[in-house]
Parts: structure tokens; C-alpha cells; sequence
């Protein structure tokens, strides 16, 4: 017989779920967004950034809820293969890894392109070190989810307190009256301005992906999100409030708020602390997804939809290695496509956003058929959906690669094992019923009679 394939270490708590958590969140939208929805909305874009850090509470629940409800390896996959299919659950896995391998080139490009604001770079130069990021995520998730852990709390930490010292820093540069008028622009710009910050709450769906090696999921999911919501929306507002208050992004912070908000507070140190920040923001974003996605992956091959080799787990790490490995060639793939392709930011960004849309759709449509919740709560899946349709529109074309990638997955099945039937010895009758072989290696050719 063939030894067992490993199974995945049970080693999350409470607290690295909040790590996990907040920098799958806390990525790139921080370092861009604050200063582009307030060139839309002026002051009033702070309306946004509150209703949807209220809003994004029924979301992070959703997922937690069935995360706690059943922890499987996978997230929403597992939720959409219980509800809605296996057809269904293989599109989510195939979307995730299109999620990825289009989003890793996209943001590690930013965080390197942040980098040439401190340090004279090429673009050959900015493409090489996103690449070596992203190779970096791959080698810290190599090691186990315990390492992966650890980092990512140590990201976190870092993250945080180089936001709150960006806040308090420009918080003596703060004019009130800066903050009028109120409405510059009218009311319909804090729309399109929210349209464009729910990319910034996206990601409250990745801890569910590593629901299987959580130690007490029913306790710490639920803590975890509690916890990070809070704490995430009041990063987020706290950064608008600075980006407005010093008029930040009237200036080169229409881009990168933060290079004129450190600027202020460090002067000429101002851009290397700028591009310190970012590489730390995007790297915990990255290690995130990877430590997730890679559960989808695993979880898809365990149960057909997608080859064999990709549903094993090393042995001694106990992480899906193989899935790792598929993830960094992809990315690395579509970061040199992008260089020789020249493809501009917004189609980079807007790709993977038509993934993580369509999984949001698919992860809400199942906790309205699975989750059974009393009270006001029973609401939430049906708010994630709604607002996650609405979303939908915004992508534009990018989306056809979203949806086409779905359909494929849909449509895909592993062509399934052989059934055998076992016998003790050679020349004995068969009395059992016929049994499912996973692995015709498992047993000798005398053992198997057709």
C-alpha cells in the first residue's frame, strides 16, 4: 500500500486569523485609493469610505459563518460544491487561480513602481523585483503555515504602525478647512467614488480559504472578523481623513497620498518611507493570497477539477507544495506578458477584480442556500450578493476573460478512476462489491480482478 497522503496542519488561532485577515485586506487600494476617490468626491468621498466599511460587515460575515459552519480546506469552493455543484465549485477554483496569477504580477508592480519613487529603477528593473516578490511569498509559504503565520503577523504589525505614524504624522498639517466644501461635486460622485473603494475591501473571503487548519474555527472565526472589521475601517478612514485634511491629494498624492503625507513628516525621507511602506503592505497582501489560494487549488485537485498531481501535500511541510509551485509559474507567466505586452494598470487590476467578484456572487449565493441565521443577520447574504452584483457592472470588458475562465472550469471533469473489484488471494470468487480504486498502484495486478 502507498502511504497516505498528508493532510494539512491544524495551527491558526485567533490571532494570526486576524493578521491573515487584515493584510489580505489592507493591499494595494490603501496606497491609491484614499487620494483618487477624493479627486472624484472631495471631502464627501469620506462618505463612502464609512458606509462601506459598515457594508462590509455582512460580507466578512458570510464567509466566517460558513467557515465556522463547516472548516474545509478551500473556502468557497467548498461552500459552492455543497450548494450549487461540483460544476459550480470547479469554476470557483479555476477563478481563484486566474484571481491570482493576474493580481500578483499587478500589485508586486506597484509596489516596485513605489520603490522607483525613492530609487532611480528601469522598468526592467521595477518588473524583476515584483517577480522576485512574488517569489518571496512562495518561499515563505514553502516553509508551513506556522512560518507563513508568523510573517504574516509580523507584516501586519508593521503595516499598521506605519499607517497610524503616516496619520499621526500629518494629523498637525490637518486644516479643517480643507474640509469644505463638503459636496464640491454634487451627490453622485460619492457613488462612483465607492465604486471604485470596494476594490479596498476585498479580501475577507481569503481566510475562509484555510478554514481546515484552523485550531477552534467556530470561536476564532467569528472573533477574528469582529476584530479586523473594526480595526480595518478605522485604518481606512483615519488615512482619508489625513489624505483630505492635508489637501494630499491635490498634489502628487492624486496617486500615492502617502509619498506627500511622509514627505511632510520626514521630508526628504519621506519617499523612502513611502516605498518601505508599500513593499511591506503589498508583500503581507501577497503572502495572504498565497497561503489561501493555494488551499483552493489543493482542494479543487482532491476532488477533480483539476489534475491529479496538484492534491498533494508535502510531508514534511504539510502545505500543497505542487499548488504553490503552480501559482508562482503562473505569475511569473503573466508578469512577463504584461512587460512584453506593455498592458496598462487598469486592465492588470481590472482582471483579477472580475475574479474576485464572481467568487464574491458565487460564496454569497451559497451562504443564502446554507447558512440558517435568525434575526436581522439572515439578511447579510442577500446584501453581500446585491452589492456584489452592483460591482459586477464596473469591470467592463476584462470581465469576458473572467467569465470565460468560469465556464471552462465548469465544464471541466478529471476523467475518473477505473473500478476494480478486490479479491483476497488469486483465483478466489469475488462476493464484495465492486470497489473504487483512487490508485491502481495501491494493490498488485493479482489482487485486481476486472
Amino acid at each position: 500500500m502507498s502511504a497516505p497522503n498528508p493532510v494539512l496542519r491544524k495551527a491558526m488561532t485567533t490571532r494570526y486569523a486576524v493578521a491573515l485577515y487584515m493584510s489580505s485586506v489592507l493591499g494595494s487600494g490603501v496606497l491609491v485609493l484614499p487620494g483618487l476617490a477624493a479627486q472624484i468626491a472631495g471631502p464627501a468621498s469620506l462618505v463612502a469610505w464609512v458606509a462601506l466599511s459598515l457594508i462590509s460587515y455582512p460580507l466578512a460575515y458570510t464567509f466566517a459563518s460558513l467557515s465556522a459552519r463547516k472548516p474545509e480546506s478551500g473556502g468557497v469552493y467548498s461552500f459552492a460544491r455543497e450548494s450549487l455543484g461540483p460544476g459550480a465549485a470547479n469554476a470557483v477554483g479555476w477563478l481563484f487561480i486566474l484571481w491570482y496569477v493576474t493580481g500578483a504580477p499587478a500589485v508586486t508592480v506597484i509596489a516596485a513602481s513605489y520603490l522607483a519613487y525613492a530609487f532611480p529603477l528601469t522598468r526592467t528593473e521595477i518588473f524583476l523585483i515584483a517577480g522576485i516578490l512574488t517569489l518571496g511569498a512562495f518561499l515563505v509559504n514553502y516553509r508551513g503555515i506556522v512560518v507563513s503565520s508568523r510573517v504574516q503577523l509580523a507584516v501586519i504589525i508593521a503595516i499598521v504602525g506605519l499607517l497610524i505614524t503616516a496619520v499621526v504624522a500629518s494629523a498637525p498639517s490637518v486644516d479643517p478647512a480643507n474640509f469644505t466644501p463638503f459636496l464640491p461635486n454634487g451627490l453622485v460622485p460619492i457613488g462612483v467614488s465607492a465604486a471604485l473603494i470596494f476594490w479596498s475591501y476585498l479580501g475577507y473571503e481569503n481566510v475562509s480559504n484555510v478554514a481546515e487548519e484552523f485550531k477552534n474555527p467556530e470561536k476564532d472565526f467569528h472573533r477574528s472578523i469582529l476584530f479586523s472589521v473594526i480595526v480595518i475601517g478605522l485604518l481606512y478612514i483615519s488615512v482619508a481623513v489625513a489624505t483630505i485634511g492635508t489637501k494630499a491629494y491635490t498634489a502628487a498624492g492624486s496617486v500615492a497620498p502617502f509619498a506627500v503625507i511622509l514627505s511632510n513628516a520626514l521630508g526628504i525621507y519621506g519617499a523612502v518611507g513611502t516605498a518601505i511602506l508599500a513593499v511591506i503592505i503589498i508583500f503581507g497582501t501577497m503572502n495572504a493570497y498565497t497561503t489561501g489560494i493555494s488551499r483552493v487549488i489543493y482542494a479543487t485537485a482532491k476532488d477533480g477539477g483539476l489534475p491529479r498531481l496538484l492534491d498533494r501535500a508535502n510531508a514534511k511541510t504539510q502545505v500543497p507544495d505542487r499548488s504553490l509551485m503552480l501559482l508562482l509559474g503562473l505569475s511569473w507567466t503573466t508578469l512577463l506578458l504584461f512587460y512584453a505586452f506593455d498592458v496598462p494598470l487598469k486592465t492588470e487590476l481590472l482582471i483579477p477584480s472580475g475574479a474576485a467578484i464572481l467568487v464574491y456572487i458565487i460564496g454569497s449565493s451559497s451562504g443564502i442556500k446554507l447558512l440558517k441565521i435568525n434575526g436581522a443577520k439572515k439578511l447579510f447574504p442577500w446584501i453581500s450578493l446585491a452589492i456584489s452584483i452592483i460591482m459586477l457592472s464596473f469591470v467592463g470588458w476584462p470581465l469576458l476573460i473572467s467569465l470565460t475562465l468560469a465556464l471552462l472550469g465548469f465544464l471541466y471533469r478529471r476523467r475518473r478512476p477505473l473500478r476494480a473489484q478486490v479479491t483476497p488471494y488469486p483465483g478466489a470468487k469475488n462476493t464484495g462489491p465492486p470497489v473504487r480504486m483512487s490508485r491502481l498502484g495501491d494493490l498488485s495486478a493479482e489482487d485486481i480482478h476486472w
